[in-house]
């Protein structure tokens, strides 16, 4: 008897054994993704990003995260253009922080802890930081 499961990319559902999403590609398990070298780098990330532009369904691993993360960072240390560049990645970078969230079995309503000062800082970072939840709602 097999049994289906949600997609760690874009949340569709699956077949539980199927070592990469149909719909996405993305790859289903951390164990699988070590061993096949298909950890998301850099440019993979950016990539999942800009394509998923204001996408706040489905979820985001942590690489995919942090890597985005680094370079919504990097462009805003540009000098005169650093403004443009952060409004221009500003909806991305919210829709990842989401899917983020997705990945650790939160709602996305949780980012708005961040408004918060100080204390909604931290307990995001920790939210961005944790591992993968299986199974998950999201």
């Amino acid at each position: 008897m097999s049994s289906m499961v949600f997609c760690r990319g874009c949340g569709k559902e699956i077949h539980e054994t199927a070592p990469t999403c149909p719909h996405c590609g993305a790859v289903q398990s951390t164990a699988l993704a070590s061993a096949a070298g298909a950890v998301m780098g850099f440019t993979d990330a950016i990539k999942t990003c800009f394509s998923k532009y204001a996408t706040f369904s489905g979820r985001a691993t942590r690489a995919e995260y942090w890597w985005f993360f680094l370079f919504t960072f990097l462009g805003s240390l540009i000098p005169i253009v650093g403004l443009i560049f952060a409004l221009a990645v500003l909806i991305p970078s919210i829709a990842v922080a989401v899917r983020r969230l997705h990945d650790t079995d939160r709602s996305g309503w949780w980012i708005l802890i961040g408004l918060i000062p100080l204390v909604g800082f931290i307990v995001l970072l920790v939210f961005y930081c944790q591992e993968s939840k299986e199974p998950n709602r999201f």
